[in-house]
């Protein structure tokens, strides 16, 4: 035990306390942890990693190290119950020298305790190779049953409060990652190590009755706690790992994963989205590719309930692509392996490290604005820009393609003014180096042109579109890309001045040149059709609308994933084309709803109408998150999809009324008056149709 003390050197800056946590613990838990803890160790830096062994109820957690349970000299290890016992009778100690006068605040008497009591000897070396430390259960003779059910975690908490944490923050100073293993269930031990301990929560769950519900439970009380007590306000990261008999492999059909809504069945995918929303208070969050990474396969894990790790490795080495980063869940892979890249290229030097890393911010802020997080996108294109000027000169084809990629952000986050200076810049800049007829200033000028009509000067917008679309006609022809994209660019802006019926015959013109030059499943096609459906559906062409929209709908979900995405606003939108057309039981096909359904009464409202008056609910909340945060690219996608939605009379008045201000709010923030006033003449159009159906059917409106 005395190498223990030479080589844990204090590290440059402290490591992470994670818990690992099962309701039903058992070895999924261990061999995860083991499998972790070995490849941590791996690392290039040689900084230390320590396991734990909290499940005192159940200790085989060195079984996974090497250490068999039957060997007379590991037996008389000492361990956690141990050390806690010590630590419990120091305090008992030194309680009756506080009450005769001492005074202590519960910091300094944790670091005193601490001090006292070393928890060195209760760690040993486990690998000879890598520097992996395990602390046992404790020490298994004939009276460690009875030392484990008779520590009182309760009175240990009670006696020192900030003893745990204070413990925890020790162990981080020598070991870059200490892992503990949880025991299962809920108990005061459960809670010692998932509320009080840890930086991070690796939450495993079954499909067992009840595991799901016990994850969300600790998870649930332990951020309560620290949020709730001023010396614990600390964040916990929190990672879900789904557990099945052969990992994703037995949920071929993702019932497990995506739910039943035929049995009112939710996923485990919405349930675990639900509750990391609400306790990161974050209104956007998908798991989809943590899921479709992370699988446990738990028939794998208790195939090697001893010192074999190999069988999950690859379980554990998905796991630590977001854990070694300190990413969070709901990041997609690429992002994870992206800001992994970024880190590398940031500590290189040299004239090609910085184009490196003016390429690398570049792509990640794309994918930030695919994302709708334009405020983090437009953060890492002006870092990039800043590198490209330096290096290249403004004139340089990365450095315009920065500039038109900022701008596109500012107009998508509705920073119309700065999007129209970079625009113009740009323009100017293309029509001087490449000349006025070259794809770059063509472009340039259409994006220009799409802000005028942003910021209502719609003749002068409508004027300089034109100018593109003949320009590039004339050079290129109807069916050539830069025609085409031109001619959606003038679509767009005649949708948004509602001259609905010339946008139409534009999105049909470009939806067919981009079908047959493009091909029907090409990414442009796609976007066209959308917005086709989508006008279509504003025209009351509901036939036609549904149709394109079940198009892109199949191709998206063929190619991009059912909950990608790109999928969802196409779902969102041909499910608001069927409820218009009243078909309520394609809407909850299409949904999934996991709510139970009830019939509808004589004369009341339909079902699905009272689950979707819940969910605008919802969305105001998050609405309303959205316009104080100042994301106005994911504000005005929200806005939008709830336009329909808020005009149905079974929405309550405060409501409707709430919403409507909120939805107008949002298109004046982004100088959108137009609008604004379509939105008003709607509302009011839907309440006099309400009021002539009442007169007639001598219904109540309201």
């Amino acid at each position: 035990m005395e190498q223990n003390r030479s080589t844990l050197d204090t590290l440059d800056s402290p490591g992470q306390v994670t818990t690992l946590y099962a309701y039903e613990g058992g070895p999924a838990r261990n061999g995860l942890l083991a499998a972790m803890a070995q490849q941590l160790a791996g690392d290039a830096d040689g900084a230390p990693v320590l396991a734990i062994d909290w499940d005192l109820a159940s200790p085989s957690l060195h079984g996974y190290f090497g250490q068999r349970p039957d060997a007379a000299d590991d037996d008389c290890l000492p361990g956690l119950v141990d050390f806690a016992g010590a630590l419990l009778g120091e305090l008992r100690r030194r309680r009756i020298a506080r009450d005769d006068g001492g005074g202590e605040l519960a910091a300094q008497l944790a670091d005193s305790v601490l001090d006292a009591v070393d928890w060195r000897p209760y760690v040993q070396r486990v690998h000879g190779r890598r520097p992996l430390y395990l602390m046992r259960a404790g020490r298994f003779d004939e009276d460690y049953a009875e030392r484990a059910e008779r520590l009182d975690w309760v009175a240990l908490f009670d006696a020192c409060p900030a003893l745990l944490r204070r413990f925890a923050t020790r162990l981080a100073r020598h070991f870059r990652h200490v892992l503990v293993a949880s025991g299962a269930g809920r108990s005061s031990s459960v809670s010692a190590c998932t509320a009080l301990v840890p930086d991070r929560l690796i939450g495993l769950f079954t499909p067992a009755a009840g595991s799901i519900d016990g994850l969300e439970g600790v998870v649930s009380r332990a951020i309560e706690y620290r949020c709730t007590h001023e010396d614990e306000q600390r964040p916990l990261l929190v990672y879900p790992v789904a557990c099945s008999a052969d990992g994703a492999r037995s949920d071929t059909g993702q019932r497990w994963r995506r739910g039943d809504p035929a049995e009112g069945l939710a996923g485990y995918q919405q349930r675990l989205e639900t509750l990391l929303r609400g306790s990161y208070g974050v209104g956007w969050l998908r798991l989809e590719s943590w899921f479709d990474e992370v699988q446990l396969p738990v028939c794998e894990a208790l195939a090697i309930a001893g010192p074999g790790h190999a069988a999950l490795a690859h379980p554990a080495s998905c796991l630590l692509t977001w854990f070694a980063e300190g990413c969070f869940p709901w990041q997609s892979l690429a992002e994870v392996r992206l800001r992994a890249s970024l880190a590398r290229v940031r500590v290189q030097e040299g004239e090609a490290a910085g184009a490196r890393l003016a390429a690398c911010l570049a792509r990640l802020a794309e994918l930030c604005r695919e994302e709708g997080r334009v405020n983090e996108a437009r953060e890492l294109l002006r870092e990039s820009l800043a590198l490209r000027s330096a290096a290249l000169g403004e004139d340089h084809a990365d450095t315009r393609a920065t500039h038109v990629a900022l701008g596109a952000v500012d107009l998508a986050g509705g920073r119309l003014d700065d999007a129209r200076q970079r625009f113009e810049q740009q323009a100017q800049l293309c029509a001087s180096v490449l000349g006025a007829d070259h794809p770059e200033t063509l472009a340039a000028r259409s994006c220009l042109a799409s802000v005028l009509g942003r910021q209502g000067e719609g003749e002068r917008a409508l004027a300089l579109h034109e100018q593109v679309v003949s320009t590039c006609e004339r050079l290129w022809g109807d069916a050539h890309p830069a025609t085409l994209d031109s001619l959606e660019d003038l679509a767009v802006t005649l949708g948004r001045q509602h001259e609905n019926g010339r946008a139409r015959l534009l999105f049909e013109r470009v939806f067919e040149g981009r079908r047959r030059v493009q091909g029907a499943e090409h990414e442009d096609t796609l976007r066209c059709g959308q917005r086709l459906g989508q006008l279509l559906g504003e025209m009351g062409d509901l036939g036609n609308a549904r149709r394109l929209l079940e198009a892109v709908l199949r191709v998206r979900e063929r190619y991009d994933g059912a909950h990608a995405l790109p999928t969802v606003p196409v779902r969102e939108a041909l499910a608001k084309i069927l409820a218009a057309q009243g078909d309520m039981a394609a809407v909850r096909s299409l949904r999934a709803s996991p709510a139970p359904l009830r019939e509808a009464e004589p004369g009341g409202t339909h079902p699905d109408e009272h689950h979707a008056i819940d969910s605008l609910q919802q969305q105001c909340a998050q609405l309303k998150a959205l316009i104080e945060q100042d994301s106005r690219m994911e504000a005005r996608a929200l806005a939008d999809s709830m336009r329909q939605s808020v005009q149905w009379l079974s929405v309550a008045l405060p409501l409707r009324q709430r919403v409507a201000a909120m939805i107008e709010q949002v298109y004046l923030q982004e100088g959108d008056k137009d609008a604004a006033l379509a939105l008003n003449k709607d509302l009011v159009s839907s309440l006099e149709g309400a009021l002539v159906r009442a007169r007639r059917d001598k219904l109540p409106v309201l």
